[in-house]
């Protein structure tokens, strides 16, 4: 039974000063061991949602008429306008207790609704565990081509099957696609010459990074914009030349930064970036975020963007409910589920009567901020199981005798350690994983292998909080931790290196599949409205689970050569 559940290492927010341990841990640590987490999170000016200093919060204030005015009578009261509309009649503002309550009594506003905090959807910020399918064992540089292969976006654009797009078919090219999210590497090999426009919500400016200067941000986005549109030849550290390539390759990105540096951003910023999107000339919008709610303004905003042109497209969720997030439940907006590459529904994806489509979202392989991927390598006699590294973790090549620590429950769990150095096994238990890595690193680890023995399929995809004193870490699959149960003492080697790519897994990679797809019809058929390329997408659908449309799978996997040739099939 997989104890650990649904947890990754996200949720640590507590600091493990020198020579200390987390509480129930026992004995003593090796001298001069600093180990754990300095906060979760990387602060930053005006978390979303936090109250300023004067009381004012955040909020969407609707007015009966067309809200032309609607600034100057939130002005004239004191409010802080922070966004105004032209889909909708509404402002976003930071009122105080006492401009709220005059506001409430202005027979021109129709509501005043709370300036909903939304956040990114995948297993870095919303800790649901993804399990590849063993065929990830086989899997070499291009590793890439499986997703395409899945969605048939190689049968669109690749026919002779060289792995580059042949002349003259459709890749996107001409289609912008905006990429709502925590920004871009903007000077990723792969992605730079895709960028045509760029606006980050958060700093105010023209140059939408994935981070602020001094520290990255999550590498969400980059990730997200490399399925849609990764450039083919581009050379990555750590990948050969060519093994990475888009859905979409020659679609054009504009890029809307909303995403804080912990994945939190607020209604208004999404609303405000959607209504940038369009006035960019995107056909298509991702938003791989959530968590809202359903209100007049968001319905009336997304109605606005398809009737407008732009498909709006995004993830479903982590969480494995019944129950697909806001706003890709939205009738607007088409939402996307997750399968791993043998087509069956991830554990994590959210489904429900709203789910439109699914496509790959388990161990999926993309682009991030360079240097901030990793790669591991995992050698045990002469062995070398399939693996790996944490997001967010440190880089190392570490040798040393293979010490089991069984559910690193405890500063005794280790028998054998040495204060020299091991490397440490463990396995999943009932304390949270960030705790048990505190503790076998306070007894001398230089590394941690983290097995299951009781999962199949492939490695976890797990994150590390980006603050701290951690050690390289990766995870194994089940062939692995069978291996490793029988090697304690024998020298094992792990290494990670930095590179420009990583695998992550959650919904938010399956909605930029569908995204890229979509690109591809828009760019095959510039005059095609953003309904017909959505009925293209769900008819041709590969059903998958219960005949007909289910909640699991949606109309089933998309399928972009198909969906193309029965979008030219219409009149």
């Amino acid at each position: 039974m997989k104890r650990w559940g649904l947890v990754g290492l996200v949720a640590l927010a507590a600091c493990a000063p020198e020579n200390t341990s987390y509480r129930g841990a026992q004995g003593g640590a090796c001298p001069g061991i600093t180990a754990g987490a300095l906060t979760d999170e990387l602060q930053e000016l005006a978390p979303p949602g936090h109250p300023d200093e004067d009381g004012r919060e955040a909020f969407i204030i609707r007015y009966r008429d067309d809200g032309v005015s609607a600034a100057s009578r939130v002005h004239q009261l004191g409010g802080r306008v922070t966004a105004t509309f032209r889909n909708v009649p509404a402002v976003a503002a930071r009122l105080s207790p006492q401009e709220r309550e005059a506001l409430s009594r202005d027979s021109s506003v129709e509501s005043i609704e709370p300036d909903q905090v939304w956040h990114s959807l995948n297993t870095s910020t919303l800790p649901a565990l993804a399990f590849a399918s063993a065929a990830v064992e086989a899997r070499v540089p291009g590793e890439s081509a499986s997703g395409l292969r899945q969605v048939q976006a190689d049968e669109v654009w690749d026919l002779d099957a060289d792995g580059l797009p042949d002349p003259g078919r459709p890749t996107g090219a001409g289609t912008r696609v905006c990429i709502i999210d925590s920004g871009l590497d903007l000077e990723h090999p792969a992605l730079r010459d895709a960028v045509v426009a760029s606006r980050d919500f958060l700093d105010g400016d023209d140059h939408a990074s994935d981070g602020v200067i001094g520290a990255w941000g999550s590498g969400h986005g980059t990730h997200v914009a490399g399925i849609v549109a990764a450039r083919p030849g581009a050379r990555l550290k750590g990948l050969e030349a060519g093994g990475l390539v888009g859905v979409a390759p020659g679609a054009e990105l504009v890029i809307a930064r909303v995403l804080d540096l912990n994945g939190r951003t607020q209604m208004s910023i999404v609303l405000t970036a959607l209504e940038y999107c369009a006035s960019q000339g995107a056909r298509v919008a991702s938003l791989s975020l959530g968590g809202g709610v359903a209100s007049k303004t968001t319905l009336q905003a997304f109605q606005a963007a398809y009737a407008g042109g732009m498909l709006v497209v995004a993830a479903s969720g982590n969480d494995g409910t019944q129950g697909v997030s806001y706003p890709a439940s939205d009738p607007s907006v088409l939402a996307v589920g997750a399968v791993d590459d043998e087509d069956r529904r991830a554990e994590f994806s959210s489904g429900g009567p709203e789910l439109a489509l699914v496509a790959p979202g388990v161990d999926v392989l993309s682009t991030f901020p360079r240097g901030l991927g990793a790669i591991s390598e995992l050698d045990a006699d002469e062995t070398q199981p399939v693996s790996r590294a944490l997001l967010y973790g440190p880089t190392g090549n570490k040798v040393a005798p293979l010490v089991d620590c069984g559910e690193g429950e405890s500063m005794e769990s280790c028998k054998g350690s040495t204060c020299s150095g091991f490397i440490a096994y463990v396995r999943p238990g009932y304390l949270p994983l960030e705790e048990v890595m505190v503790n076998v690193m306070l007894q001398g680890a230089q590394a941690i292998i983290i097995g299951d023995e009781t999962a199949e399929g492939g490695p976890r995809i797990l994150a590390m909080p980006r603050r701290g004193r951690w050690v390289p870490t990766v995870t194994i699959n089940q062939a692995g931790g069978t291996l490793l149960h029988r090697m304690p003492g024998y020298n094992v080697r792990v290494s990670v290196t930095p590179a420009d790519h990583t695998h992550m897994s959650g919904t938010s990679m399956s909605a930029p599949y569908v995204t890229g797809v979509a690109a591809l019809l828009f760019s095959a058929h510039p005059s095609a409205t953003p309904n017909q390329v959505k009925e293209a997408l769900v008819r041709t659908a590969r059903d998958l689970g219960a005949p007909g449309h289910d909640e699991g799978y949606g109309h089933g996997l998309v399928q972009a050569r198909l969906a193309l040739e029965a979008l030219s099939h219409l009149p």
